[in-house]
């Protein structure tokens, strides 16, 4: 009967730790590149009281073995890497992958991190940054700048990943940077580092990266920006389940309460 107490214990920490993940997918609903996270749970070890039996000789059969189990835990939270919609901004340095792979930025002291958020920005220099001043590396690994000075009308960017300036006077387009995109072959062994970006973790594999669109790369899709893959409705009815779940786990330990109290008032 304690087993039954311990069970429901544990019970109720997995139901809120799962309660946690959903509403952090929700808070984050609208948040570019965002990829939600999903908590699985396992049994834990079942407490043995009779082991299986082999058929006898005599005719008489065998037994299965006999098992009560002692709960369960937290087995993963995982990343759902999955592509979220792509919504349409008109905005020039707005960019979303459409497809596997992710943007590379640098915080200036030599430290990659990965994005799936493509609200880029220009700073006093014309590097290309994200929101946090870090910034978005070419295929050699250095920013990519479009100078405010050089007489360019205009710039695009590709699919290809490639920054394009228009010159002013009519001449061909200038390739001022290429965009480099990154795969891995475990992406959701990333670890999330906030501020919408992904670490490298020794279960993530090395980042592979190139240009967009090959070797399994996605391509780039500009004045564009990928939302969230988080599903509300998926979310309110896992909401609804692990509520139900924590509530059956309060009813068994309130129940298992209730025949200790029995016992104790056995003796009066």
């Amino acid at each position: 009967m304690i087993r039954s107490l311990y069970s429901g214990i544990g019970g109720m920490k997995n139901f809120q730790t799962k309660l946690d993940v959903i509403g952090n997918n929700i808070a984050n609903v609208n948040t570019y590149g965002y990829k939600k996270g999903r908590a699985t749970f396992n049994d834990l070890v079942s407490q043995q009281l009779a082991g299986a039996s082999t058929p006898v000789a005599e005719g008489r059969g065998g037994t299965n073995p006999q098992q009560v189990g002692l709960g369960g835990g937290l087995s993963s939270v995982d990343t759902i890497t999955t592509q979220g919609s792509l919504q349409s901004t008109g905005r020039d340095l707005d960019l979303a992958i459409s497809g596997d792979g992710y943007f590379v930025v640098n915080d200036g002291s030599g430290n990659d991190f990965f994005t799936r958020a493509g609200n880029f920005y220009l700073d006093e220099g014309g590097t290309m940054v994200n929101a946090d001043g870090y910034y978005l590396s070419g295929l050699d690994g250095q920013p990519i700048i479009i100078p405010n000075d050089a007489g360019y009308e205009s710039y695009t960017i590709s699919p290809s990943g490639e920054v394009l300036g228009i010159p002013s006077d009519g001449e061909p387009p200038v390739e001022l940077g290429q965009i480099q995109i990154a795969t891995f072959s475990n992406p959701g062994g990333l670890s999330k580092a906030g501020n919408n970006l992904f670490a490298v973790t020794p279960n993530s594999g090395e980042p592979n990266g190139g240009a967009p669109g090959i070797e399994g790369r996605g391509g780039i899709v500009s004045s564009t920006l990928e939302m969230s893959n988080v599903d509300l409705s998926e979310e309110f009815a896992e909401m609804i389940v692990s509520q139900r779940g924590f509530q059956a786990n309060t009813r068994m330990i309130t129940t298992s309460d209730e025949i200790l109290q029995e016992l104790v008032n056995l003796k009066r």
